[in-house]
């Protein structure tokens, strides 16, 4: 199988979490490891178990169930020391109690603090019903303090207690500063005692680790969010403040002097969380599939479901530069059902469009308004191989590992 990085092609949320944990349990060529590449706390990739156990994993890789499989958290990566104990904590309970164990991080790799979480709740409660779509983890406010602040904490000063007190003294005093009425959060020094104990737990180590791992053993590249959010190639202003293509990877790879698969990952249907164009949202297809494990929640707002995008797909695959294979889930559901569809154009006010051109940031917002005001044009769905000019390597026909079937090139 050799080195895979597992990208999704949609909004997110189209199986990314299965996949990898397929890809971490098959052999006979075992995953040594698994690396984040980007986002942070937010992820929520979720595994099932053929045993009925789950969990949705956010910083830990999702083939952890797999006894040995290692994380690597990479620079890329924002780190949440808070939410990653709880995380461990829920693993603990179903039976991994050694996940901190196998787990690594990237010195380099920013912290998301409780001050960045509610700054960007403070923030996104403001905009009103112009709200942008978050998940209220903090992930952009960390992105984005590390853009006009130096001293942003990292990672690697969670082993130096007084850099670490004085540069998370600096955050409390942005976020009291910037938000006067959003809200108490903790002292400075409790929240340093904390993320000192994390620094503790964990192993932080420099970038020569990834080199480490890559020689070891296959390693997966984990993505988080999907492609329609990338902080560049999304539809502004509703995306994510993350790389969510293949560049991420493809840069640790390159560092490493290694080579990785391209897997692209596509649900037979279309789904997305929050605001933001949809074109092809069907509130009948929201109705009748719901999903066990994505709801509506108080942030990043309800699920919404819809018919498979061609031209949005075709448009992942520019500003990706294209996969080498595809894995494809909610098999299922599409043999189930005869009503899915397939969206091969637009029509955007008379004008029938088939190709998303790319562009710089003032482009991806006027890119947006006209896609809130497109119209699909539907043809009777078959099957993703007639929309992609990819092979596809995985079919998935449920939510656990027993669920798939590889095709020859993975077997």
């Amino acid at each position: 199988m050799g080195n895979v990085v597992v990208v999704d092609l949609g909004f997110g949320d189209a199986g990314k979490g299965t996949v990898v944990d397929w890809l971490c349990a098959r052999g006979p060529e075992p995953v040594h490891a698994m690396v984040r590449f980007n986002g942070g706390a937010q992820a929520a990739h979720n595994v099932v178990l053929p045993d009925g156990r789950h969990h949705t994993f956010a910083q830990f890789g999702s083939g952890t169930f797999t006894p040995g499989v290692r994380t690597h958290l990479s620079r890329f990566v924002l780190v949440d020391p808070l939410a990653l104990a709880a995380e461990a904590d829920h693993l603990r309970s179903l039976g991994v109690a050694d996940a901190l164990d196998r787990l690594t991080v990237d010195r380099d790799a920013l912290l998301t603090t409780p001050y960045h979480r509610a700054a960007n709740r403070a923030r996104e409660t403001a905009r009103g019903a112009a709200r942008h779509g978050s998940c209220g983890m903090g992930v952009g406010e960390t992105a984005s303090y590390a853009l006009s602040h130096a001293d942003a904490p990292r990672a690697g000063d969670c082993l130096s207690p007084a850099r670490l007190r004085r540069r998370l003294a600096a955050v409390r005093d942005w976020y009291l500063a910037e938000f006067p009425g959003g809200g108490p959060v903790p002292d400075a020094a409790d929240c340093a005692e904390a993320f000192a104990a994390f620094g503790e737990r964990v192993r932080v180590v420099g970038g020569e680790r990834l080199r480490t791992l890559l020689r070891s053993g296959n390693v997966v590249f984990e993505g988080a969010q999907g492609v329609l959010l990338d902080e560049w190639h999304g539809f502004h202003p509703y995306t994510t403040w993350s790389t969510t293509t293949f560049a991420n990877a493809e840069t640790l790879l390159s560092e490493a002097g290694a080579e990785a698969a391209r897997l692209g990952v596509v649900r037979t249907y279309a789904t997305r969380h929050g605001p933001g164009p949809f074109v092809t949202e069907d509130p009948a297809l929201t109705a009748d599939l719901p999903d066990p494990h994505n709801g509506t929640g108080p942030w990043q707002g309800v699920f919404r479901v819809g018919h498979l995008d061609a031209v949005a797909l075709r448009y992942a695959l520019e500003v990706t530069g294209g996969v080498d294979a595809l894995a494809v889930t909610h098999l299922d559901v599409a043999e189930a059902r005869d009503d899915l569809r397939v969206c091969r154009a637009y029509d955007v006010g008379g004008e029938h469009v088939t190709r998303l051109a790319p562009g710089d940031l003032d482009h991806q917002a006027a890119l947006a308004g006209r896609l809130l005001a497109a119209r699909p044009v539907y043809e009777p769905f078959t099957c993703v191989e007639d929309v992609v000019d990819a092979p596809v390597a995985l079919r998935s026909f449920g939510p656990t590992r027993a669920d798939k079937r590889p095709a020859r090139l993975l077997a």
